[in-house]
């Protein structure tokens, strides 16, 4: 690539980061994407970004399913591209948008796993039987973190990032800042409730350092919980259950999706918990629920 592509890269992270205003893990995403489109190019010997062509893209792409990319990570490549593409275009870096005619792979999407309501209980209660017997800090703090995933279908991001007065125990909600800093407010039941309060009566104190400001809940040195140990607690928590295998944090986000609407839940309503942006989003969870009952269906009628 030319001379100033490192200053090239700069400006378009610059402005993914500013005005697209994207996720720090969307905008890795994207400028690695870049940096394989980058490496790639050099490769072929072409060293000037006005040499891009439709051709080199579609090869490009071509070459990552070749190496075995699914087709997940080919589609999000292929936006990231015709992100670059059209604002190189739009800042005279290249004279025509070569990327704008660029198709997007179709990924198959697979149905996410769910727990079984059953499940989700047995879960629940021998977490609750744990911090009961136990009557730790750590233990209350699980319990707190499981009851809460599970009632409001929240990311770990977002239950990391809670602080004390996003707690409204008046009408029983959270506030959450979720994907592209958008704030919604999540309804919980009696039984995250009751969860966090012992937490935070009896267990976030012994915790309490000077770097834990207003943060809900803490790591056993005090600081603000990081996402990995809230996928720990999950992991082990659910492995307990008979059949499963792994599963982490998000399914429970599918889980409280799929029971929502399996109890009557409207799409609209879900989709505000969750924060989708997209309604077809919601959608996979209807195609969930069917599935689920062609699945009861065929075990339990006899003429099945």
């Amino acid at each position: 690539m030319s001379p100033d592509v490192e200053a090239l890269v700069t400006n378009f992270q610059r402005h993914l980061t500013v005005e697209r205003n994207l996720s720090p893990h969307t905008l890795r995403a994207y400028m690695g994407d870049l940096a394989s489109l980058v490496e790639y190019l050099s490769a072929l010997g072409i060293t000037e970004i006005s040499a891009l062509e439709l051709s080199h893209l579609r090869s490009w792409l071509a070459n990552q399913a070749v190496k075995g990319g699914a087709r997940t990570t080919i589609a999000r490549r292929a936006v990231s591209i015709r992100l670059f593409t059209q604002w190189a275009y739009k800042n005279k870096y290249i004279e025509k948008d070569v990327g704008a005619n660029l198709a997007t792979p179709k990924s198959h999407r697979t149905l996410p796993e769910v727990l079984e309501i059953g499940q989700a209980q047995t879960a629940m209660e021998s977490m609750a039987q744990r911090a009961g017997e136990e009557n730790t800090p750590i233990s209350l703090r699980d319990l707190a973190i499981l009851e809460l995933l599970y009632a409001t279908g929240a990311r770990v991001a977002e239950l990391c990032g809670l602080d004390l007065g996003d707690i409204d125990y008046n009408r029983n909600t959270i506030r959450v800042l979720g994907k592209g800093n958008k704030e919604r407010t999540i309804p919980m039941g009696k039984h995250a409730v009751k969860a966090l309060e012992t937490w935070i009566a009896d267990g976030r104190d012994s915790l309490l350092r000077p770097e834990s400001g207003q943060a809900v809940f803490l790591g056993a040195r005090g600081k603000r919980i990081d996402q990995r140990t809230v996928r720990t607690v999950v992991y082990e928590a659910l492995s307990a259950i008979e059949g499963i295998e792994r599963m982490g944090p998000h399914a429970l986000r599918h889980s409280a999706a799929t029971h929502l609407l399996e109890g009557g839940a409207d799409l609209r309503t879900v989709q505000e918990i969750l924060g989708h942006a997209s309604l077809a989003t919601t959608q996979i969870y209807t195609h969930v629920s069917t599935e689920r009952l062609h699945k009861v269906f065929k075990q339990a009628h006899p003429r099945a």
